[in-house]
C-alpha cells in the first residue's frame, strides 16, 4: 500500500488502561478497533472522491475508475516503537504506467492548468471523529465480553 498522507489517531489513555484487562486478546481487539477505524476512514475517503472525479473540468472525463477501486487498507501491524499501525490509502501498481498515488496526489493539490480537488484532507477532518468512535465502540464491546 502505498499512502500519500498520513493520518495519526491515538487512543484515549482510559481506553488504552481498560485494554490491559484484556490479557492475551489485546493484540486482537486492537487490530479489531484499527479496522473498524479504517473502514469509516476508507468509506470517507472513497465518497469525497467519487465526489470530485470527473467533475469541473473543461474536457470529458478519462476516468477509468482505478484509483477509486485501488483504495483499501493495509492488514494491522507493529512497528518499530511496538505501536499498531493501519495504513488507508492506494495499493499499485495502475495499468498505463502512472501510480495511483501520482494521480490522488494531482487530484487533491492540482498541477498547471488542473485546479486542486481536495478529497483526502475533508476526509480526514470530516471522519476524525467517526473514526474514534468507530475505535472507541469496538474496543468497549470487546472489553464487556471479556
Amino acid at each position: 500500500m502505498i499512502r500519500m498522507a498520513k493520518m495519526k489517531a491515538k487512543m484515549p489513555d482510559e481506553l488504552i488502561a481498560k485494554l490491559s484487562r484484556l490479557g492475551q486478546r489485546t493484540d486482537e481487539v486492537c487490530e479489531k478497533a484499527l479496522q473498524a477505524g479504517a473502514e469509516v476512514a476508507e468509506s470517507a475517503i472513497s465518497t469525497n472522491l467519487s465526489a470530485v472525479i470527473g467533475k469541473g473540468t473543461k474536457k470529458p472525463s478519462r476516468s477509468s475508475g482505478q484509483l477509486e477501486s485501488s483504495l483499501g487498507s493495509s492488514p494491522v501491524k507493529v512497528n518499530d516503537k511496538g505501536d499498531y499501525d493501519i495504513k488507508v490509502g492506494f495499493a499499485e501498481p495502475r495499468s498505463g504506467g502512472e501510480s495511483n498515488a501520482k494521480i490522488a496526489n494531482i487530484l487533491e493539490y492540482g498541477k498547471s492548468g488542473q485546479p486542486p480537488k481536495p478529497f483526502l484532507k475533508p476526509a480526514k477532518s470530516k471522519a476524525r471523529k467517526q473514526i474514534m468512535t468507530a475505535m472507541t465502540d469496538t474496543l468497549e464491546r470487546e472489553m464487556n465480553d471479556v
